[in-house]
């Protein structure tokens, strides 16, 4: 709790400085990139010291936040009969601030292709079935994802960063797949280092710990940096298509739409399947209308049929 002040003797004309919170430089550091005003975080260190622990719970709300009556109207959400104002702030303030920076500074193109999924889809029920996968998640998510990283490999290009202050281009040699998840405070895309050398089962796997520690809120600040390429599920939402803003650092992200039945040629007759649209968002700096348009053909021809993999690794 803050202090009020009591009488002071004070000599005319000079200030009275407030104590500065107690932590350190790298403390404080990502307490700006959070949005976390210090003066509100309880420390648990010695001493009272703030820690990383203390800030990171405070943006995650698992902390009790310290306000004193004054700014009490200011630090919380204020609500009236025709609206409610709620300061941004934590989680909310970092993915705003990250977004709106990849948005004004990689030249963002978006491509779509719309695929047959019916071989996928019954793959997957195999799978479900099997004695392997017994009592693990699948979902079109985890063949996707095993798609997106065996089509890398024909296309390593969408797996890079554009270094401006140095002025290179960061051919990365292995793959920290980012995965967009929605949880109470917000978008976070934590991701899976070394996805790449990972087994379907091992992917399958570390989808599920990455997805039910992002919606409890526990995702540490290692596991939401460091990614070369991320998918965006917006199908799980009833959704077709969309175009999906760059993760920062990250030259191309993928948004899996929705798997719904329609009227599809198939066998050169009319038939109801299984579709679903891929859309893929690169930089164009790094990667070009022609490697971005192989990379998606190879993403949508794994899908369609699994077996295609066959001639590709």
């Amino acid at each position: 709790m803050v202090e009020q002040p009591g009488p002071l003797s004070v000599p005319s004309g000079q200030a009275v400085e407030q104590e500065r919170p107690r932590s350190t430089p790298p403390v404080r550091k990502l307490a700006r990139d959070l949005g976390v005003d210090l003066e509100l975080v309880k420390g648990t260190g010695p001493g009272g010291l703030i820690t990383r622990s203390d800030v990171q719970d405070f943006a995650d709300g698992s902390q009790p936040q310290l306000i004193a009556p004054e700014a009490a109207a200011s630090a919380v959400g204020v609500s009236t009969e025709r609206e409610t104002r709620t300061p941004i702030k934590g989680v909310r303030k970092f993915t705003a601030a990250a977004m709106v920076q990849s948005a004004f500074t990689a030249p963002h193109v978006t491509e779509f292709l719309t695929v047959d999924v019916t071989p996928t889809m019954e793959l997957l029920t195999r799978l479900k079935a099997s004695r392997e996968f017994a009592g693990y998640k699948l979902t079109p998510l985890t063949i996707a994802a095993k798609a997106v990283l065996i089509a890398l490999r024909r296309n390593p290009t969408l797996n890079s960063r554009w270094d401006e202050g140095a002025q290179e281009i960061v051919q990365f040699n292995y793959v920290n797949l980012g995965i967009a998840a929605a949880t109470p405070r917000g978008l976070t895309v934590p991701n899976i280092k070394d996805a790449d050398k990972m087994t379907l089962l091992e992917l399958s796997t570390a989808l599920s710990e990455l997805t039910d520690t992002a919606r409890s809120g526990k995702t540490s600040p290692a596991d939401l940096t460091g990614g070369t390429i991320s998918i965006t599920n917006i199908g799980v939402f009833g959704i077709d298509a969309g175009t999906p803003i760059l993760n920062p650092g990250e030259a191309a992200i993928v948004a899996l739409g929705s798997v719904r039945k329609a009227p599809w040629v198939h066998n050169d007759e009319l038939a109801v399947r299984q579709v679903m649209s891929l859309s893929l968002s690169f930089d164009h700096r790094l990667v070009d209308g022609e490697q971005g348009s192989k990379f998606l053909a190879d993403l949508g021809a794994i899908l369609s049929d699994p077996a295609t993999v066959m001639t590709m690794i």
